[in-house]
């Protein structure tokens, strides 16, 4: 089945200090969307509205044409992966797959690394093989889109290969959001991408245009 979230007429304001406006934005299952912006324009924010992390009266964020309700995601509907490590410190490796219903062993398949490690617990490993294991979790887990915010960040060159191509498989399956300061990697994957500027989103067809905006030179 194919699923639309889209966002639209967003506003949002930190004091008098205005964040977003006027922003859309539309994904869809089996399209990437990217959005790209220089630091502190409001990625992340948006990301956390789109969530339900952040509140504010001034949006509509609507999947299949239907209004979801402020502050809750249902995790068949949307998966965010935050910038911070979220899974417990407590929790076994293996726990966490057997929590998103997901094989390990496929896991460690691309992942080799990882193999030995199912019964550690997550406090055991870096902060970056944690961000590795949670990145693969949201975005092979059961649910309509993925959000994802700086999902290449802190990885090497071939683990983000790797996860560009789960993201080009998972696709099929799903909706795909996220931004990233690698933009490189943003701009090779995305089918939709958009751009923050002077809190308004932008729609860029053609990638040559980034340097119009400002964001490349």
């Amino acid at each position: 089945m194919e699923n639309l979230l889209e966002i639209d007429s967003v506003q949002l304001k930190f004091g008098e200090k205005t964040i977003l406006n006027n922003i859309y934005l539309k994904s869809e299952t089996g399209k990437v969307t990217g959005i790209l912006g220089r630091n502190g324009c409001g990625k992340s924010c948006l990301l956390k509205l789109i969530f339900g992390e952040i509140k504010t009266n001034e949006k509509s964020v609507r999947i299949n044409g239907n209004t979801l309700i402020e502050g809750y995601r249902n995790p068949k509907d949307m998966r965010m992966l935050p910038q911070f490590n979220f899974l417990p410190k407590h929790l076994k490796v293996i726990q966490a797959f057997k929590y998103f219903d997901l094989d390990f062993s496929e896991f460690s398949d691309l992942f080799s690394e990882f193999s030995e490690w199912a019964q550690f617990k997550i406090q055991k490993l870096s902060g970056g093989n944690v961000r590795i294991i949670e990145t693969y979790l949201i975005l092979k887990s059961d649910t309509k889109f993925c959000v994802l915010d700086e999902p290449f960040s802190h990885l090497s060159p071939k683990n983000a290969k790797t996860f560009i191509e789960i993201i080009k498989q998972e696709k099929d399956k799903k909706g795909i959001i996220l931004t990233d300061h690698l933009y490189n990697y943003i701009t090779k994957i995305s089918d939709y991408l958009y751009i923050i500027k002077d809190c308004v989103s932008y729609k860029i067809d053609d990638k040559n245009k980034l340097k119009d905006y400002g964001y490349l030179r």
